[in-house]
């Protein structure tokens, strides 16, 4: 077929991701389209005044037109009376006859670009939604009634907090609580990250702001059942599992095939997604339902950051190695992201980097079917060992310990140096430094946890959710240097008694037992002084590390404890 002419299209999008289309009689039509860029660009300016810059997508052929289609976002509502606006989802469910030609040729070529709709207003190196400076914080949600000071207000905490972190990113000596018959050491940084007070933040706001309307959260907001319930209880209702399984209209998990809220959702619908991102598959779905996506996108930009890093490995010509848990919600969404941009393989620990390192350093078809089976569902579509794992770049899970992350950057290092040379060798490993992926506020927990470590300890209480990775690798911490006298909880209602401590045990950890609570003795029968460290995962408000604190002193009687005023007059003379 000869092409004998070209025109520009402009597609505008608003912030809810529908497309604005000009009605043709009785079809539905392209609403601004040209002979060139400025004349598609001058009939854009006289409907939408203001709007992003039109960034080219994709060419198209149409009746043998080259058709040059550019996207562009606005703000504004349409000034012409035959231009309006319809959500993606409407535009499919139109009869042929009722879409042109062209509209309908479009369309059928916006499915790989959806992920960029929402935010056409940035740049690729703007963050969607970056920290809040401390004076911008919304400190009046974690205090807007009995219920949310209990959860999210410590005075104890707060004096710690004063004490001890005398910088956000740098883990200082443990703050020291006597209580007298308790001595409780505090890791000088523990609960809530940056990533976590926006998300949470964000949620409280967006429900005070939208009385009458439904709001959402994609999933859980973060892995702690204390504040997921809070938010339920205010109104928030969660459209998926942290696995990704949809609830239904009742609020129950959808059976196969039956309705789920999903399938409720309108462009009326506001829907948060988490501190840990969202897949693009979920994206997408949000998208051509015409809901905002980046109003109300609360991904960390600590994540965020991994995924830029990939997006760069990726324009280098390296393979990305995800060290994450590839059922985690985080994971899922850095793999989603990454593919875009790279071939991309996921690894769980250094045992699967040995994997891929054995075929990195003899590389043998038998090798490359074995590889590819175990790593079924964990790499993107067509990666090929042969030509893909010449040259890796490691990012992470941001929630993970340090020193694993690092060990395997060393080991595939070390893979590449013994193939190549030390000249050579180094160069098929991306990343200039070993923490470019690093979460600070996760590595700044475990520095400060592993301070706290090297007091004298008779116990450890490591509170967080049971689906909360960083808050396992806190206790995994602990447990290696105190074993059983190490304790995994949710609440202070697992401490029982002295003698009767709910500890749950990780899936990892449970040598094929699954996730489950047993019960551990504390000290049934001594009345000695204690020392007992207490910290937090990223996910913990401080009112339940203040509770924790509070039900092991109630095992003691008052006359052997110092009050709460004496113990924090104590911590303020030590700022003196």
């Amino acid at each position: 077929m000869t092409i004998s002419a070209q025109a520009f299209v402009i597609l505008a999008f608003n912030a809810n991701n529908q497309l604005a289309v000009r009605r043709d009689g009785t079809r539905l039509d392209l609403a601004f389209v040209g002979s060139n860029a400025s004349d598609a660009a001058a009939k854009l300016a006289t409907v939408f005044p203001t709007h992003t810059p039109p960034t080219e997508y994709f060419t198209c052929e149409i009746e043998a037109v080259r058709h040059q289609v550019c996207f562009t976002q606005t703000p504004a509502q349409p000034s012409a009376p035959d231009i309006s606006f319809l959500t993606l989802e409407q535009l499919a469910l139109q009869p042929c006859d009722q879409l042109t030609p062209a509209l309908a040729a479009v369309l059928t070529r916006l499915e790989p670009h959806l992920i960029e709709i929402p935010y056409l207003h940035l740049g690729e190196n703007d963050y969607i939604y970056k920290f809040r400076v401390e004076r911008d914080r919304n400190h009046d949600i974690y205090q807007q009634d009995a219920a949310a000071r209990a959860l999210y207000q410590s005075r104890l905490c707060e004096a710690i907090k004063t004490l001890a972190r005398t910088n956000e990113r740098s883990a200082t000596r443990p703050a020291r609580l006597d209580f007298g018959a308790v001595n409780y050491i505090i890791p000088s940084h523990f609960g809530f990250c940056l990533g976590v007070k926006n998300a949470i933040e964000r949620a409280y706001e967006t429900l005070a702001e939208n009385p009458g309307r439904r709001v959402f959260m994609l999933s859980e907001l973060i892995h702690n059942p204390f504040v997921n319930e809070d938010l339920l209880r205010r109104g928030l209702r969660f459209l998926q599992t942290d696995k990704g399984q949809p609830f239904g209209p009742d609020g129950n998990l959808a059976a196969a095939s039956a309705p789920t809220l999903w399938d409720t959702l309108t462009s009326e619908d506001i829907v948060i997604i988490p501190a840990f991102g969202a897949t693009d598959e979920d994206k997408k779905r949000l998208v051509r339902k015409g809901i905002r996506v980046a109003q109300y996108d609360a991904t960390c930009m600590l994540v965020e950051k991994v995924w830029k890093a990939a997006r760069a490995f990726g324009r280098e010509g390296y393979t990305v190695v995800i060290h994450g848990k590839s059922e985690h919600e985080e994971t899922k969404a850095t793999f989603s992201n990454s593919r875009r941009h790279a071939p991309s393989i996921i690894i769980r620990n250094l045992s699967e980097a040995r994997l891929l390192g054995d075929y990195m350093a003899a590389p043998t078809e038998a090798k490359r079917a074995a590889l590819l089976a175990r790593f079924a569902g964990l790499h993107t579509p067509g990666l090929d060992p042969s030509r893909d794992l010449d040259r890796i770049a490691v990012v992470n899970q941001t929630t993970l310990l340090m020193n694993e992350t690092a060990a395997i950057i060393d080991y595939f290092k070390s893979v590449f140096v013994s193939k190549y040379g030390e000249t050579d060798g180094p160069a098929h490993v991306g990343g200039a430094g070993k923490k470019d992926t690093l979460c600070y506020a996760t590595q700044v927990n475990q520095d400060a946890l592993q301070r706290a470590l090297a007091e004298p300890l008779d116990a450890a209480f490591i509170i967080g959710g049971k689906n909360s990775s960083n808050t396992y690798q806190l206790y995994r911490l602990c447990e290696q240097k105190l074993g059983s006298r190490a304790f995994f909880i949710q609440s202070e209602a697992n401490i029982r008694s002295r003698s009767e401590i709910e500890h749950y045990v990780f899936a990892a950890a449970s040598h094929g037992a699954g996730g489950h609570t047993e019960m551990h003795a504390l000290w049934p029968d001594e009345n000695t002084p204690k020392r007992v460290l207490i910290t937090g995962g990223a996910s913990c408000p401080d009112g339940l590390v203040q509770q924790v604190v509070a039900r092991i002193n109630s095992f003691y009687p008052a006359a052997q404890l110092h009050d709460i005023d004496t113990v924090l007059a104590g911590l303020a003379a030590l700022r003196t």
